[in-house]
């Protein structure tokens, strides 16, 4: 069992940026003593064509982005994020054929749901979900995949790369009024109220993972966002460490039911805390491997 981590790249940022790069140091080295943390491999380009549009990945190698699309994404576009991306993808990649060997698969970075096939939105430059099922579909996995989303914000990139495929089931929990605000259609979306505590978070996700169950799935992703935690900068929603903690329980409960293999990716978190959303994200990898290696 080991995990893959983007924390040996770094970003071109300016000054104050939000995006919390130092959580995926923080993660890493959390994690070092229960099982080796490996540099992320770099994607395959070529498993970038099978999921975007090839215009739109040469074009980000030649290129790069407009002003206006590096607005859109909330990041300025630049090599180093580029190179950072295809890591984080690679990473996502490698555990899902991980997951497939071993029966879980760790990516200490990824969940960036936000990506469309064509464009870069929400901090998200490849849609690392996505690229990762086109591989295994081209390497002859045909079984059913459920992308179960738990970041505050809906997967809409996600969404929409999977609505005309029916081997894939999307379930997006989030916040209804918070980022995007134009949702995309998943096969099942519950949207949440601004502030919602953990009894109501958990008791929707109870109904939306028993519709999930239905579709038995043969393989499982895992957005663990962690802005769901209240005083996340960008979550709106208001739940503690111990409704994150039972958050996952009932995910990996579930595909412990289901026998299957699971890739977990970390998604989001920007919580006003770092120490507390460095123990959350590192906390949900150890239920991981505590509930299902």
């Amino acid at each position: 069992m080991r995990a893959y981590t983007t924390a040996h790249l770094k970003v071109d940022l300016p000054q104050g940026h939000p995006f919390p790069l130092y959580k995926y140091q923080g993660v890493a080295e959390a994690l070092k003593d229960l099982l080796p943390v490996l540099p992320a491999p770099e994607v395959p380009r070529e498993a970038l064509h099978l999921a975007h549009r090839p215009e739109y990945v040469e074009r980000l190698f030649s290129e790069g982005l407009s002003r206006q699309e590096s607005l859109r994404l909330g990041l300025p576009f630049s090599p180093s994020l580029l190179r950072r991306a295809l890591f984080a993808a690679g990473g996502t990649l490698a555990a899902a054929l991980d997951a497939l060997e071993l029966g879980l698969g760790l990516n200490l970075s990824g969940g960036t749901h936000h990506a469309f096939p064509d464009r870069a939105e929400g901090y998200s430059l490849f849609n690392d979900v996505a690229v990762a099922v086109a591989w295994l579909r081209r390497e002859g996995f045909s079984g059913r995949v459920l992308v179960v989303d738990l970041d505050a914000h809906q997967g809409n990139g996600t969404a929409v790369f999977f609505q005309a495929d029916p081997t894939v089931f999307t379930l997006s929990l989030h916040g209804e009024r918070n980022y995007p605000l134009k949702k995309e259609r998943s096969d099942l979306d519950v949207g949440l109220p601004d502030g919602v505590g953990d009894e109501a978070y958990l008791f929707a996700l109870e109904e939306a993972l028993e519709t999930a169950r239905a579709f038995r799935p043969e393989l499982v992703f895992y957005n663990a966002g962690v802005d769901v935690l209240r005083g996340d900068r960008f979550g709106r929603l208001g739940l503690s460490l111990k409704g994150v903690r039972k958050r996952d329980e009932r995910v990996f409960r579930l595909v412990k039911a289901l026998g299957v293999p699971l890739v977990v990716v970390m998604g989001g978190g920007y919580n006003r805390d770092p120490r507390l959303m460095v123990e959350a994200h590192a906390e949900t990898y150890r239920l991981a491997l505590s509930s299902l290696a």
